[in-house]
Order: structure tokens, then sequence, then C-alpha cells
């Protein structure tokens, strides 16, 4: 009998603008205070970050694609989180199908599960102007006899939770669920698992919230409703905000593409790239790894006057059907390669859900009180008035890591 993993992967992203180990390594490892395994964890995380950009390019790529008019808002660090961790269980040729399809490939697998601790650790932030939580969970049965080194290498690694779990009563199975997921998403994500696949023996789930104050906010007193440029001849209204700043922008030519950083209180960037009309695919098809490092040696501080669309939106995207596209399938079929997670069972991935929600607006978070005045050189303001479908990324500024990427092809969700 083939007996069905089945795998949640959900994030809630509130910007209210928030390989297997060598069996010889130690699990202290992670827990180790000491400078050289920090300076490791760092050098590592920021290879990590890196190939989890290029990750998250390519899965734009796909999707823009299939779905070329419509709005894509996801979270790479949050899937590749959640499948890097369920790559402890795999081996062979499934689990070099997951480096593969995830450009973890030229890392060693002790490398990558290093990287992506010193991220957990890093980025889990929660401050008056900043809320950054992200996280991982296993849903079992409380019949399942996982592998005890599974246990502890989710548990050490990622600090994920295990909350066993009775699918044989699949009702309350699926309310336990959802209410852990709405409870660590701020009740921002709600009755996501809607189905359990009958077998199911074991949900995985992995989270990013986010909530942050822009360094300089917004004054509600000047968003105007304005025409947003959906495509030759569509045009939506949209309440379009407008601050003036000193902001880092650059032109990129090659791209033909405007690039404005707009920061966010702490280590939080998000950059709003506006391409030249008729240029989007041009440039969502051009996005590569390296390209932060191109932008940040065009970027300059200007004096901006910047118009950028008040929106809130949400997408629910079937990562088994997206991830198959981009070659990785044998953990969603029977003889997938799971023995390491349970050598007793047949296991296979049974669903694979990511959900994101984005929320932008004047101050970046909801009650956040006004800031100060911005002291302007007196200088004439470049203008950035973004009135046609854009790409936004939200990334960390010192890796840089890319926590949330989107295209907002209509920002009033129409």
């Amino acid at each position: 009998m083939n007996l069905v993993l089945g795998l949640g992967l959900f994030l809630a992203g509130l910007l209210a603008v928030k390989g297997l180990l060598q069996v010889r390594d130690p699990l202290e490892m992670y827990d180790s205070p000491s400078k050289v395994q920090k300076w490791r964890g760092k050098k590592e995380a920021r290879e990590l970050a890196r190939h989890n950009m290029q990750f998250g390019f390519k899965l734009l790529q796909k999707l823009a694609r299939n779905t070329p008019r419509q709005n894509i808002f996801l979270s790479p660090l949050s899937i590749s989180t959640a499948f890097s961790m369920l790559s402890l269980g795999a081996q062979n040729s499934t689990l070099e199908e997951i480096k593969e399809g995830f450009n973890f490939k030229e890392m060693e697998d002790r490398d990558l599960h290093t990287g992506f601790h010193y991220i957990l650790q890093k980025f889990n932030q929660r401050t008056q102007d900043v809320d950054l939580d992200l996280g991982n969970a296993l849903f079992m049965d409380q019949k399942l006899r996982p592998q005890q080194r599974f246990l502890k290498l989710t548990k050490s690694v990622y600090d994920a939770d295990l909350v066993r779990t009775n699918f044989q009563d699949f009702e309350n199975a699926q309310r336990d669920i959802n209410r852990y997921i709405s409870q660590k998403t701020h009740n921002r994500i709600n009755n996501l698992v809607k189905n359990i696949d009958p077998g199911t023996v074991m949900l995985l789930a992995n989270y990013v919230y986010f909530r942050g104050r822009w360094q300089h906010e917004f004054d509600p007193k000047q968003t105007k409703e304005e025409d947003f440029f959906v495509e030759e001849g569509k045009t939506v209204k949209v309440p379009m905000m407008f601050k003036g700043g000193m902001y880092d922008m650059a032109y990129d030519k090659e791209l033909s593409c405007t690039i404005l950083e707009m920061p966010y209180r702490g280590n939080i960037t998000a950059t709003f790239v506006l391409p030249d009309r008729g240029k989007l695919e041009q440039v969502e098809q051009g996005l590569q790894a390296d390209i932060f490092a191109k932008w940040k040696s065009l970027l300059s501080k200007r004096v901006v006057d910047v118009w950028v669309p008040r929106f809130h939106i949400s997408g629910t995207y079937n990562m088994k059907k997206v991830l198959s596209h981009l070659g990785i399938s044998k953990i969603f079929e029977e003889h997938g390669d799971l023995k390491r997670i349970s050598s007793h069972r047949s296991l296979k991935v049974g669903e694979a859900v990511h959900k994101a929600e984005l929320k932008m607006d004047e101050k970046g978070s909801e009650g956040a009180a006004g800031s100060g005045a911005q002291t302007l050189p007196m200088e004439t303001p470049r203008k950035m008035k973004i009135d046609r479908p854009f790409l936004m990324m939200i990334y960390e500024r010192f890796m840089p890591s890319m926590i949330f990427l989107a295209r907002i092809y209509d920002p009033s969700g129409k």
C-alpha cells in the first residue's frame, strides 16, 4: 500500500507597507556558539541566498509565461526552505532532483542545511518596526514511526514544530492544522487546507510572515485615485500614493527598466523595477542571480518624486504542478525515495500548496505612527511614476536574500 505524504506549503506575507547531512556530522554543530561556526553559517547563507534568488527568478519566469496577464506574488525563500527540510528525508535520484530543481546542486548537503539554519536564526525578529517570522511545522500521524535522525535534524536545523495528528479523523485534523496556520500567520491565512487526501500520514508546512514600516512613510492625504495602464488601451483606477524623498535609483540600459529602492526600518528593503513601456517580458526573462550586484553598481542617491499604487493582492499556487515544469516530479510519485523519513512506509508528496498575500499602503504597517519629515537637498527631483505593470522584490540587505518576489500586473486585483 502506498501512503501519501501530504506536503502543505503556506505563506502569509503581510506588507502593510511585513543533500542529506553526512552521518558523521554532529547534530550539535547547529547549536554551536563558536565564532567559526557563525562565520561558516554566514558564508553558506550568502551562497544559498544567491542560489535561492536564481530559483525565484526561474519560478517567476515560468509563471509569467503561463499567466502573462496576472499578478504573481510568492516567497522563493519559503518554498525553498520547506523543500530543503524535506530533502533531509530524501535520497538517491529523488534528492538529486530536488537539488537540481532548486539550484542547490552546486552546494554540499551539509553547507546547504547550515545556510538555512543561519537564515532561520537571523531572520526571525520582532521589534516595534519589524515583525519577520519564518518557521516550519511537521504534522505527523500518530501511527507513523519516522526515523529519529530525520526528526532530530528537522528540529535542530530547521527548528520545526512536531505536531502529532490523527489523520484518520480528517475533519478534526484539518481544523487543527488550519488553526495552527492561522495563529502563526496572525490570522492572515485561514482555511488553507481544504482537503486532506485519504492515506495522508504527514503534512509539512512552512510559513513566512512579514510586517514592516517604511523608513519614510507616505502621507495618506497625498494619495489620489489615478489611472494605472494595465496594457495598451486598458486602464484601471487605483489609489496612487505619493512621496518625495532621497532614494537609491538607477536605469538599466540592457534590461530597459528603472530601479528604485525603498527601505523599511531595519534591514529589509523593497526594490521596485519599472520596465519601459512594452518591455515587461524582456525584463522578466532577463533576471539573473547576479542582478542585485549589477544594480548596486548602478544605484545612486537621488531626490525622487515617487508615485506607487496602494494595493492588496493574494495568490495561491499548486506547487506540485508548477515544480513539475521545473523537473521536480519524483517526490510526488510512488517511486520517489523518501526512505530517510520512514524506512517502513512508501511515501510520496500528496499536496504542495503555496499561498501568499501582499498588502502595501502608506504606513507600511497597520496602526503605525507617522514618521518625521525628511530633509532633502536643493535639486530638481527625478520622477518615477509606477503606473504600469512592474516587478517588486522584498529582500534582506546584508546577504542579500530575497524573501518575496512579485509581478504586479493589475494592482486593482480585478
